[in-house]
């Protein structure tokens, strides 16, 4: 029996994280979501399985792009999630170490060959 993956997803919004992480898991997707950075800090300070991040970046400050160093640094693959398409947005993310982004509203076709292209399904 395989391990199923962990995903960390994180959201201010609490429905659109809850939605989100229903899906994942019908895909057979293991994953904890947090709408807060300080919850996010503390999962990255106490998982070490986590496989991958899908942060979406609305609501919250331009603090969240430490956390996305602080991604890169522990090597844990993350993609951003946008409100809005941005090139500002896309190169930020880039050069904080994102393997890349989604623009709302997502497109779950394309949400899931991204996860499993990111974790090598």
């Amino acid at each position: 029996m395989s391990e199923k993956p962990l995903i960390l997803t994180v959201d201010s919004n609490s429905r659109n994280l809850e939605l989100l992480n229903q899906f994942l898991t019908k895909q057979g997707y293991e994953t904890i979501g947090v709408n807060s950075l300080s919850e996010l800090d503390r999962q990255l300070s106490e998982l070490s399985e986590i496989k991958l991040v899908m942060l979406d970046i609305a609501g919250f400050d331009r603090t969240i792009w430490e956390r996305c160093e602080q991604l890169q640094n522990q090597q844990i693959p993350f993609l951003v999630i946008s409100p809005k398409q941005s090139a500002t947005i896309q190169l930020q993310s880039v050069a904080h170490g994102a393997r890349s982004m989604l623009v709302k509203p997502l497109v779950m076709r394309q949400l899931l060959a991204l996860i499993k292209s990111l974790l090598g399904d």
